[in-house]
């Protein structure tokens, strides 16, 4: 046991150790340089713990490797039904039927196409594919953290994810932008799209939060429209990361079930720290509610705790982050190959432009 009175020293050593590197990485995240590309501090922190694991690791005491470890899977789960804090009910209800079907038909679609591709096409192991898959379809580098803990995979997996989801988030960041002014801006474009349509269309199909913030950043006179539409339609797929990893663990159960014996006993897999992310989105939900009426001073208040809340939520995202980094040996990406760039490739041209088809479908038909 990591706490237990021989090892609880080291178990703290090494979960303060994994605090020092997010402390870095959430400094070197606020560079303005940095923080334009819109990399966050999540990013940040595996790679300062890749560089880690891979150059000092060996002058570290092997006592830490339980607070390192603890920090990867405890504290990351707790972090996760904390990300609840920074969604409400109210955003989601604001963009209506378009775009919570826009994020289901992109998130299913995305998800199971790069499974079968990963798997099937590509001839990658299945975890490394699935954690992939959530990265692109749901959220980033948050949904393969909250992936990781359902299928129980190692932490080099779980690095491989993360980095096709900055590759190919990073390419969208400045790819729409582009798009956008040359063939799908309503007065010029060939492919007309109006300013909140392409709002859904970015919130919809882009890796990162933060990416989806820096698209409409970067186009002039995008207006507010096309900015709040793109977050709202994100953070409606961020919240369907909690019924995703409820429906990925029953599948898990039933190919566990299949694999084994006839007679073995169908065990439910509810990865339950997501039921709790949307407990968190609902208490944050009753709490937007209230702010709404409650006298300014108070609501100030509230709205400053929800802040710092979710300040410590990213901080433990990034000791997170950090932790899963600093098990990630290169020796470990041996056999790979380029199965992991070919599926996150097929992927990011999938949402770019089947995300583009699904989004007009659903503004005509809905």
């Amino acid at each position: 046991m990591p706490f237990s009175p021989a090892k609880r020293k080291d178990t703290l050593s090494g979960i303060v150790f994994v605090a020092i590197f997010a402390a870095a990485a959430t400094m070197i995240a606020d560079l303005s340089f940095v923080k334009n590309m819109g990399i966050s501090p999540l990013v940040v922190g595996i790679v300062l713990g890749i560089f880690y694991a891979n150059t000092l690791h060996s002058k570290t005491p092997t006592g830490w490797e339980g607070g390192i470890t603890f920090s990867g899977k405890k504290i990351l789960r707790f972090a996760i039904v904390f990300y609840g804090f920074r969604i409400t009910f109210q955003q989601i209800a604001e963009v209506g039927i378009q775009g919570f079907m826009v994020s289901l038909l992109v998130l299913s679609s995305t998800m199971m196409l790069g499974i079968w591709l990963g798997t099937k096409l590509f001839k990658m192991d299945r975890d490394t594919a699935i954690l992939t898959a959530s990265g692109a379809s749901v959220c980033g580098a948050a949904a393969v953290l909250a992936t990781e803990p359902v299928l129980k995979s190692e932490d080099y997996k779980t690095a491989v994810a993360v980095s096709m989801v900055v590759l190919f988030g990073t390419i969208s960041m400045f790819l729409y932008p582009v798009l956008y002014a040359t063939i799908i801006q309503p007065a010029t474009g060939f492919l007309h799209m109006e300013p909140s349509t392409f709002g859904m269309y970015v919130g919809g199909t882009i890796h990162e939060v933060a990416q989806v913030v820096a698209v409409p950043a970067s186009v002039p006179g995008a207006g507010e429209s096309m900015a709040n539409t793109a977050v709202i339609v994100k953070m409606t797929r961020v919240i369907m990361i909690a019924p995703m990893l409820i429906v990925l663990g029953l599948v898990m159960s039933m190919m566990a079930k299949r694999s084994g014996s006839e007679g073995g006993k169908l065990q439910l897999v509810i990865p339950w720290f997501a039921v709790y992310f949307i407990g968190m989105a609902g208490l944050n939900s009753l709490i937007h509610n209230y702010t709404l009426t409650a006298p300014v001073e108070m609501a100030d208040m509230i709205k400053g705790i929800i802040g710092n809340i979710n300040l410590i939520d990213t901080f433990l995202l990034t000791m997170a982050m950090s932790a899963l980094g600093m098990g990630t040996r290169f020796a470990k990406f041996k056999g790979l190959g380029l199965a992991p760039l070919y599926t996150a490739g097929s992927m990011f041209l999938w949402l770019v432009v089947g995300g583009f088809v699904i989004t007009q479908w659903v503004v005509v038909t809905f």
